[in-house]
């Protein structure tokens, strides 16, 4: 069994990439002035961004391959794996790494919207790719971070730094905007498989053995991480993918209550509802009458 390394603590990090601890929850690492990560795999107990700006050596997220391209950024979240290829006997690529232990941001206001950053959980194919000018910015923050860590710690470092994080992790949130507009051709391709799967899905045996389709199974289905399809399809059609899937459910639901001879509970179980009156619920706040009533005005 491949061993797993874990990596807890910023000075673990650093001592093994052979650069100083300027602080204890934090670093940031010109990778053209480190040591290479040997061949194996890493659990990280640390948030990490990092910047390749070399298409050189390959990463492995859990099983896959990292989609780590020049010029793009990869997010990693405390109890990821993160893997070297055995086959490449040191990595050692041109860039930037940024790593900080979850306590860091305790008490500031990242720390309280850590989890809005939903790219943090995206999958091995969805990394961001950077223009030069974003590169460039990404490049800025991390400057910013660096001179923070070369002052001597005092009461403002916590904040700074945290605030300099926050800011480069805001500013990644608007090139994900981007790139979400400017691979709309493949977004809309999606979209319609999405629109698809939900059909195929209502039109067969499934919704009464497995119930309603949740959005970790579209995604696992359009082979997409659930944070970076609910994202896109949020970006494309101003709802939530929850929403997207219950407005189809309620579609469904509209040309199977004019048959006559099925209940409103016959209805709701074969639309994948456990408990009728779940079903009711849900049509009522959709259309504004309940399912008895919406046959009768019709």
């Amino acid at each position: 069994m491949e061993e797993i390394v874990k990596i807890d603590s910023i000075a673990q990090y650093n001592a093994m990439r052979g650069v100083p601890t300027k602080h204890p929850l934090v670093t940031v690492i010109d990778q053209s002035k480190a040591k290479p990560l040997p061949a194996r795999s890493f659990n990280f107990g640390l948030y990490a961004v990092g910047l390749k700006e070399l298409n050189q050596g390959q990463l492995r997220y859990g099983r896959k391959h990292y989609d780590y391209q020049e010029g793009s950024l990869i997010f990693i979240a405390p109890g990821q794996v993160v893997g070297v290829e055995p086959s490449v006997e040191l990595f050692a690529p041109k860039g930037w790494v940024l790593l900080f232990h979850p306590d860091l941001i305790n008490g500031t206001s990242l720390g309280k919207h850590i989890q809005e950053y939903s790219f943090f959980s995206y999958d091995v194919h969805e990394a961001l790719h950077l223009s030069d000018k974003e590169k460039g910015i990404v490049i800025d923050c991390f400057s910013k971070i660096e001179y923070e860590l070369d002052q001597n710690i005092d009461k403002h470092s916590k904040e700074l730094i945290a605030s300099n994080i926050e800011l480069l992790l805001k500013y990644c949130i608007r090139f994900y905007d981007r790139q979400f507009i400017t691979r709309d051709t493949a977004n809309k391709g999606i979209l319609e498989r999405f629109e698809y799967l939900l059909k195929d899905y209502f039109s067969s045996g499934k919704p009464q053995n497995e119930g309603l389709p949740s959005v970790a199974y579209c995604a696992e289905a359009l082979h997409l991480s659930p944070n970076y399809f609910g994202d896109l399809v949020k970006k494309e059609t101003g709802r939530s993918a929850q929403e997207y899937i219950q407005s189809k459910v309620i579609e469904m639901a509209k040309e199977r209550v004019f048959d006559l001879n099925k209940s409103v509970s016959e209805i709701a179980y074969e639309l994948g509802f456990k408990y009728p009156q779940h079903f009711i619920r849900l049509f009522k706040q959709k259309t504004g009458v309940t399912p008895n009533a919406y046959r009768m005005i019709n």
